[in-house]
């Protein structure tokens, strides 16, 4: 027998959470052929994985990824960490289906992963998955439909419930886009407009999604002090609409929370004991990004961009918001949960590049302004269209959550191709885990660690060929050096590239070789079937 491909003397952990053997793997026609004794001189290139570990590649299923590839087809950050697999359309925000008509409000929504994109060359969500399968890419891609895309499509930012024939037509867009491929849907319940939608409006939608076999992953309303609410709100949603949960970045928002992951995690679990299909998936790290907006109530942002930026320039609305801000915590109020204005730094700023990588302390510091005031300027200037890093969470509940059984890892990251110093996680997630959590701090085993980054979201996301190196799966493939994996991307320098990563193989084909990318593109754009 001869292979396209053979992998020899390495130290193969396949995914499933079982001890690493010491074995050949066989590659041809982009799949595994044999795992076993192979003999020399049957391939036509071979591997030495002495003193290396051969994993499945990671599968990163809370990714924002979603036009990355229209800019940079091998996604080059998420392959240095060795993903070979993502799955976009994340928090509510997904680039289909467009309605014409509503195209600035959709532009508006997703200025977090892209900036000059062109709506009008796709409508419906299979002809968007065609433009990506257009381009030779170079991983695996699965997309979710964003609730805030569909929301748009028939309502833009109208902070109302839907009508009738409005959610019938939501109904329609998203069982169309489930035919099409779609894995599911999300939604970003803090973001308006998904902030807008009252729980009966995303059980009728959920639905639709149950009867293809799809899942509901949330970006729940409330990651702070109404977490329990929020938890219970997408446990009603999986009983009532009968569909899988994904409860996406699960996290710990706000000092005074600090140490409640112990109740959470309970929480999930007793769920899981009583029939409710619900799963968890977060990233190891004390920082969460967004929009700046979102350090403001969801009213702020009705009617739009237009209408957020006249707000913010109204001397008697600031003097409102600022009330809000200070005296409301019946919404997920960043402000009040973070330590200070130090803890809220600009990633990205596309009119004021000046100020990235400064928090609104120093920036306020800087103009002699009060912090509400440089807030209210800065994001009167920039709109949609800034970005932040901000500091809320423990590192004991995010280690807690991390290593919980039941939790995949991913990197919630927006794509590398945007402008400033966009959060680490986009560049060290998985490299991060693997060496501090589990080479350096032992919390978890190597294999369990690879387990909670293949087999689990595959099987979360029913990706039925991936996530475990297994006779006849996809040949998805991350070769690394246990001794040196680490991540080294920090937050004021976010794109250096992680150390310890020597191959990533998608679908049989070299990828990434010790440092340098090859000309390989061989991702596929995974449609659910």
């Amino acid at each position: 027998m001869s292979f396209d491909l053979v992998i020899k003397n390495g130290r193969i952990v396949d995914g499933c959470g079982n001890p690493w053997l010491r074995q050949d793997l066989g590659i041809k026609r982009g799949k595994i052929e044999k795992i076993g004794e192979i003999a020399e001189g049957t391939a036509h290139r071979t591997i030495d994985g002495a003193g290396l570990v051969v994993a499945p590649g990671f599968i990163d299923i809370h990714s924002h990824d979603d036009v990355v590839f229209f800019e940079d087809p091998l996604n080059k950050a998420k392959l240095q960490q060795g993903v070979t697999t993502v799955v976009n359309g994340n928090c509510g925000v997904s680039v289909a289906p467009v309605n014409t008509e509503t195209i600035p409000f959709l532009n508006q929504y997703t200025a977090e992963i892209q900036m000059e994109l062109d709506f009008t060359k796709w409508r419906s969500f299979a002809e968007f998955l065609d433009r990506l399968e257009q381009i030779p890419i170079g991983m695996n891609v699965a997309n979710l439909v964003g609730h805030g895309a569909l929301r748009i499509a028939v309502m833009g930012f109208d902070s109302r419930r839907p009508t009738a024939g409005e959610l019938a037509e939501m109904k329609n867009l998203l069982a169309g886009s489930m035919e099409e491929g779609a894995f599911g849907m999300s939604t970003g319940l803090i973001y308006p407009p998904g902030a807008y939608s009252e729980t009966e409006e995303l059980v009728e939608l959920s639905k639709v999604v149950s009867r293809y076999g799809g899942l509901y992953a949330t970006h729940m309303r409330d990651e702070g002090d109404l977490e329990p609410q929020a938890i219970e709100e997408a446990l009603r949603i999986g009983r009532e609409a009968n569909v899988p949960v994904e409860i996406s970045h699960h996290k710990i928002s706000n000092k005074a929370n600090w140490g409640k992951s112990i109740e959470t995690l309970a929480r999930i679990k007793r769920a899981r004991a009583d029939g409710i299909d619900v799963t968890v998936d977060a990233y190891p790290y004390t920082a969460g990004s967004a929009t700046l907006t979102a350090l403001f109530p969801p009213w702020v942002y009705a009617g739009g961009e237009q209408r957020l930026v006249e707000r913010l320039k109204d001397r008697e609305t600031r003097r409102e918001i600022k009330k809000y801000i200070e005296e409301r915590t019946d919404w997920q109020n960043f402000v009040k949960g973070v330590e200070g204005w130090q803890s809220i730094v600009i990633s990205a700023a596309w009119h004021h590049p000046e100020y990235e990588g400064k928090s609104l302390l120093e920036i306020s510091k800087e103009l002699s302004k009060d912090p509400y005031e440089a807030l209210f300027d800065l994001a009167a200037d920039e709109g949609a269209k800034c970005m932040m890093v901000i500091f809320l969470l423990d590192e004991e509940d995010v280690e807690r959550i991390v290593c919980d059984p039941g939790v995949a890892v991913i990197t919630d990251a927006v794509p590398h191709t945007q402008a400033g110093k966009p959060h680490p996680r986009g560049f060290g997630t998985y490299p991060k885990v693997l060496g501090r959590y589990v080479r350096e701090k032992g919390l978890m085993t190597m294999e369990e660690a690879i387990r909670k980054m293949t087999s689990l979201p595959a099987q979360r996301f029913n990706l039925k060929t991936k996530g475990l190196l297994r006779e006849g799966f996809d040949a998805d493939i991350t070769i690394f050096d246990p001794k040196t994996i680490i991540d080294r991307a920090t937050y004021q320098d976010p794109r250096v590239k992680p150390s310890g990563i020597e191959y990533v193989i998608v679908n049989g084909a070299i990828v990434l070789s010790g440092n340098e990318f090859t000309e390989e593109r061989p991702g596929r754009v995974i449609r659910r079937t």
